[in-house]
């Protein structure tokens, strides 16, 4: 035992002296000292949102610099507002606020607001298309909650409906489904991650976007392989052999789940930021694409029997967390939220996908050397593809 104490001793040393270290740069300020004398601050504001009422404008704006920053006039469409903010005009660094402007915005028009701040420096946000911003009522959940019940829970569940056919598929049948259902996961990781890589660049900079991204898409990732080797564990504790495919049905519709969590949320704040008529796009294309996420989910237990309160477990928790996304994007939309959730439907992509391709046959003329699996492979990008097209 004394051993170990004298270890953790040493160990807090380091840690001790390093507090030490900050609370000393912190109080002499160096930096400050070499500053020029009146030199002006560097000044980043960040608009992350804007949210529209009868009373007007509300902007959540953070300071992204390193200097105080106060918010000194506030112009609507080039003409000076009167506004106040919740939490003070003055700003330090990472310091929030949310500015009200009672501006009388007019539906379905476009308007710029901009914060002057005392140095004179503007910093714009646009609304390209100014509707009320929903609010939590029970009417605003319902119709989020059906949105995603049609994006999310029907499609998976149409696809389930396929069991009967996928029952009768031979090997070789087998394999090209899962390359088709492959290809089509293959076009979502990429999608994903250009969307999330283009949402972090968009973050303010001290989120350190790009970052956040991949460290959240790669704890995804290793999420779904523990969980796997925790519950195949579990199942050699309970002395069953084989592989069971049920194991990685669960993680394929973790997966999935994770991914259209991220899908309501796109469709959500389509809504919320005054895109309907993109929100009603996603809908049918999200719609049409998450019909084979079924397929993902029923093929590795094809030739097992499973019951029906598993397929249908597997298709709740593939499909109903659209139905948070939704109400997360619609209510409480945030950038960071929505980089956070493309990286982890990434990462559980891409491990769902790692675990499709080690179900197809291996052999000189199977697997992906084949070119019925070619085929199926280009088939499911090429219908990602056209599905894409139709989203824009």
């Amino acid at each position: 035992m004394q051993p170990n104490r004298t270890i953790v001793l040493w160990a807090a040393i380091p840690l001790i002296l390093l507090a030490a270290l900050v609370v000393a740069i912190i109080k002499l300020s160096p930096a400050e000292r070499m500053r020029p004398a009146g030199m002006p601050p560097v000044e980043r504001l960040t608009i992350s949102r804007a949210t529209l009422d009868s009373d007007g404008i509300r902007l959540s704006v953070l300071n992204d610099g390193p200097d105080p920053v106060t918010i000194a006039q506030v112009t609507v469409d080039d003409a000076y507002w009167a506004f106040t903010s919740e939490k003070g005009n003055t700003l330090n660094h990472l310091g929030s606020t949310t500015v009200h402007v009672p501006y009388p915005w007019v539906a379905g028009e476009a308007h710029l607001v901009k914060l002057l701040t005392s140095t004179g420096t503007p910093f714009e946000h646009e609304i390209a298309v100014a509707v009320e911003t929903p609010r939590l009522t029970a009417a605003h959940l319902g119709s989020f909650a059906l949105i995603g019940l049609y994006v999310g829970v029907l499609p998976v569940a149409l696809g389930l409906a396929w069991f009967p056919v996928l029952a009768r598929l031979g090997r070789r049948g087998l394999d090209v489904l899962l390359a088709i259902t492959i290809g089509l996961l293959a076009f979502l990781l990429v999608d994903a991650v250009d969307e999330g890589l283009d949402g972090a660049a968009n973050l303010a900079e001290s989120y350190q976007g790009a970052a956040l991204f991949v460290g959240a898409a790669v704890a995804a990732y290793l999420a779904l392989e523990t969980i796997g080797q925790w519950l195949r564990h579990a199942r050699a504790r309970r002395n069953e052999s084989g592989e069971s495919g049920a194991v990685l049905a669960l993680l394929i519709a973790i997966g999935i789940g994770l991914h259209n969590f991220g899908e309501g949320l796109a469709i959500g704040a389509a809504f919320a930021l005054g895109e309907a008529a993109l929100g009603t796009l996603l809908i049918v294309g999200f719609t049409l694409h998450n019909t084979t996420e079924g397929l993902a989910i029923l093929a590795p237990i094809a030739k097992e029997r499973p019951s029906m309160p598993l397929l249908l477990k597997l298709g709740l928790i593939g499909g109903a967390p659209t139905i948070a996304g939704a109400w997360l994007g619609g209510f409480v939309y945030s950038p960071v939220a929505a980089v956070l959730c493309l990286a982890l439907g990434a990462g559980a992509i891409a491990q769902v996908v790692h675990q499709l391709s080690r179900q197809i046959s291996r052999g000189p003329s199977a697997g992906f050397a084949s070119a019925p699996v070619m085929l199926g492979l280009m088939a499911g990008f090429a219908v990602m593809y056209g599905t894409g097209m139709i989203v824009g």
